[in-house]
């Protein structure tokens, strides 16, 4: 096995062991990344020479001692981020050409967080500008292709981090999640993706896309490497207010642990309807029966108000949008506001002009109430089930430019997304199959807020028990 193919898990065991060193397993990412980047564009900022140095410093930790896993569990793992996180000394974009040569001077929460975690940062990854798309293609620096097929899309907006993983450049990487941006491509890419319940993980250093919304999440090759990740990234932080005190828990501690009797998934009605298609619903379904036959209680559920979920979040995500875009003047960082590409320009007059005197009313305020009555819709499930499975997307990866003509087309992506995102929900995508001409498909888990320890749990036994996760895509094949 390359040592580009080791999950976190795996890849800790083997430097704690001394069978290689952070040095080579970097060096090996390096090399992948050269060979894979000319047909996939994940990254817009690789890391090389930093990279190689903070590996020579990790094996000198390792060497000198063998404990210090438990104060930094990431030690050396190779971890790439989406090109939204503020990165001291490291270009950061946003995937714009508003910010191309823009270098922060401090680093994000959740940057910090890694570093103290002994995390290398490889890179910087693609992504939609501003982190506004389904597909990866609205990035000023190339689309990104899915290294499962590359003529196809592999998602968005964290369309980079999930190409890196699955390209098997990277152990895992950061994204944000606002309205299925991690989810979505980690059903397209063959990978876990997980948005935690909004406030779970700090989203100071972020640039922001809609405030109210915005998820900080990654990317991982295994449910089990997801849950050490957020163990590490969760928790409150005073930079952020919309951080929850509620104390983070080790989340791999009782990932094993799990009485599937007593253990209840909904499958809601409104996301197996018309327009998914069948080699999806299939392979869903087939989960489905994999868990009832695993002594899981199964039961149908009604979430309502789903079908307006789409339409109030492309009323306030938008909104939000034209507010955090109006400090890109041009004046105190970056360029002027001319260099933004058509879908930010789309989606500030949209926002601006739900917001404006007159519509407000008639929009905004209808579609926050539309927001409440999907949270009761989920409050209400949850009183019946402990969490629902539904697919991550009704169809499989589509063409590269297949929707990039048609903006209402690529918003409907986000169908079986955005309801979770709107009620703040913590979600998981979990590879589930492949479609007959071997194109990944993925399910999703949603639970109550801050029931992550719920979805992982749920999650690994899946994975314990299938090998979807295992197989390799074409680009590496």
């Amino acid at each position: 096995m390359s040592l580009t193919d080791l999950s976190i898990a795996e890849a800790k065991k083997g430097l704690k062991e001394n069978k290689f060193s952070a040095k080579e397993l970097v060096s090996a990412c390096l090399k992948q990344i050269k060979k894979t980047e000319p047909k996939v564009n994940a990254y817009i900022t690789v890391c090389q020479e930093k990279t190689l140095k903070q590996a020579q410093a990790k094996d000198k930790l390792i060497k000198k001692d063998k404990e210090v896993f438990q104060k930094k569990p990431l030690l050396g793992i190779p971890i790439a981020l989406k090109d939204i996180y503020s990165t001291k000394q490291i270009k950061t974009t946003a995937g714009s050409k508003v910010l191309e040569n823009y270098i922060p001077v401090y680093d994000a929460t959740v940057v910090k967080k890694l570093k103290k975690a002994g995390a290398i940062i490889i890179g910087k990854t693609n992504l939609d500008a501003w982190a506004h798309g389904a597909s990866g293609e609205n990035s000023q620096f190339g689309p990104t292709h899915n290294p499962w097929d590359l003529k196809k899309v592999p998602g968005g907006s964290s369309s980079g981090s999930a190409a890196a993983v699955a390209a098997r450049t990277c152990l895992a990487a950061g994204g944000t999640d606002t309205g299925g941006s991690i989810r979505y491509p980690a059903g397209f890419c063959n990978l876990v993706g997980l948005k935690p319940t909004y406030g779970r993980v700090s989203r100071y250093g972020i640039i922001a896309m809609a405030s109210s919304l915005d998820s900080i999440g990654h990317l991982t090759k295994t449910v089990q490497d997801s849950a050490l990740v957020l163990s590490v990234t969760a928790g409150k932080d005073n930079q952020d207010g919309t951080t929850s005190p509620k104390k983070v828990t080790d989340y791999l501690e009782n990932i094993d642990k799990l009485d599937l009797k007593k253990i209840k998934i909904g499958i809601p009605k409104e996301y197996f309807t018309t327009g998914i298609k069948k080699e999806v619903k299939e392979l869903v379904e087939k989960a489905v029966r994999f868990f009832q036959k695993k002594g899981v209680r199964i039961k149908k559920v009604s979430l309502p108000h789903t079908e307006y979920a789409i339409a109030a979040y492309y009323i306030i995500q938008p909104a939000e949008v034209s507010s955090n875009l109006a400090r890109y003047d041009g004046i105190r960082f970056g360029f002027k506001r001319k260099k933004f590409a058509d879908e930010a320009k789309r989606r500030i007059m949209l926002g601006t002009y739900t917001l404006s005197a007159g519509y407000y009313q008639a929009y905004y305020l209808k579609a926050m109430k539309i927001r409440s009555l999907i949270s009761n819709d989920f409050r209400k499930a949850f009183q019946e089930v402990d969490l629902l499975l539904t697919p991550t997307s009704p169809t499989p990866p589509f063409d590269l430019g297949e929707k990039a003509g048609d903006p209402l087309s690529m918003y409907l992506c986000d169908i079986f997304m955005s309801p979770a995102s709107l009620a703040g929900l913590p979600a998981l995508a979990v590879p589930c199959g492949f479609t007959a001409s071997n194109l990944p498909v993925g399910m999703q888990l949603i639970a109550p807020q801050f029931s992550e320890d719920l979805l992982f749990k749920i999650g690994h036994f899946y994975q314990k028990s299938t090998d979807w996760h295992k197989k390799k895509p074409v680009i590496i094949k």
